[in-house]
């Protein structure tokens, strides 16, 4: 199969890429500079210079390729929501379209954001499947969130006006966690390394996470079933409570870890009133509000990945505390290196 990644240097993109060679795949990636291409290259896919925001190194991609992964995205940016639609939205469009023209198949790396972040913990573990809806409204500044839901939408547009119509999939990861991780795991890894940190409640909630070389296995599972199609959460590759994910991230970074417990009801309080101080500093500021981070970290996960165990034959590659432990060693092995 001859298969083109878009954000092929970020998390998903580096273990869906690492994926696809194991097995013998031929890959093209989207390069947006020298360094960016001698990278892919490096982990065995064929550069091909541009951006996300450029149609015409879409097409070169998306041209002769049988499918096509789309997994870059903005994720954190104070640059607005302009920056956001054109970077999430309007290209994850060009590139469905691209997809539709040249017939090939397109699997989408979305998110569990499309859902909103006000409600999907109030009804407790397990209890969102793809049936819960991308209707209930999103925080005041959330672009992220905004952005991926109209992303997926524009997926499912494309879907239903092109021809030859095209054949999608969406996968809903909720946090993502791994080996090259610029986002979450960093500040895991940061906080860890001094030997403490805290935790909400008392860290026996499973955590809304997904190790990165999980989901590469459920966009594996996409390409090959061709005439599947529509939204599939990617969420629960085994259970891993806050208490043993950072437990297990300690020990792939060789450290003894003390935990400091703050209780539920104390985070919430506090969150609350740093997002009030937030609203009023910054009014107009991108959302970085507190209560859904200690909605995460408190909170087990509600998230349902049946559907695509049922429909994709998804199965986890990588055990939960096997795939943290990975993790932290991976940055132990980072900091060796830089020090």
């Amino acid at each position: 199969m001859k298969v083109f990644v878009t954000g092929g240097t970020g998390l998903v993109g580096r273990h869906a890429i690492a994926a696809l060679t194991a097995r013998g795949d031929a890959v093209r990636a989207l390069a947006r500079s020298d360094a960016t291409a001698a990278e892919l290259a490096a982990m065995g896919a064929e550069p091909v210079r541009g951006d996300v925001t450029d149609p015409e190194a879409i097409e070169r991609g998306v041209r002769g390729s049988d499918a096509v992964v789309h997994a870059a995205a903005v994720v954190l940016s104070r640059r607005g929501w302009d920056h956001y639609h054109r970077s999430n939205v309007a290209a994850t469009e060009a590139v469905a379209r691209m997809a539709a023209r040249h017939g090939a198949r397109l699997v989408h790396v979305s998110s569990v954001a499309v859902y909103g972040r006000r409600t999907t913990y109030d009804g407790g573990e397990r209890s969102v499947d793809e049936s819960f809806g991308v209707e209930r409204p999103l925080f005041d500044g959330d672009h992220y969130a905004r952005s991926k839901r109209e992303a997926e939408q524009a997926v499912w547009r494309v879907a239903h006006e092109e021809e030859p119509r095209l054949t999608a999939v969406a996968l809903r990861p909720c946090v993502i966690y791994g080996e090259g991780d610029r986002n979450f795991s960093i500040r895991v890894a940061r906080a860890v390394r001094r030997g403490f940190a805290p935790i909400v409640g008392d860290g026996s909630n499973p955590l809304s996470v997904v190790y990165a070389g999980n989901l590469a296995a459920a966009v594996l599972a996409a390409l090959d079933r061709p005439t599947v199609q529509g939204p599939f959460n990617v969420a629960n590759d085994g259970v891993v409570t806050q208490r043993e994910f950072l437990e297990r991230f300690a020990a792939g970074l060789g450290v003894t870890l003390r935990v400091l417990p703050i209780p539920l009801a104390l985070a919430r309080a506090c969150a609350a009133a740093a997002d009030a101080a937030l609203r009023t500093v910054r009014p107009g500021s991108p959302m970085m509000l507190m209560k859904p981070a200690v909605q995460f970290l408190g909170y087990a996960n509600p998230f349902v990945s049946s559907r695509a165990e049922r429909e994709l034959g998804w199965r986890p590659a990588v055990p939960p505390a096997e795939a943290v432990e990975r993790t932290g060693r991976w940055f132990r092995a980072r900091v060796a290196a830089t020090s």
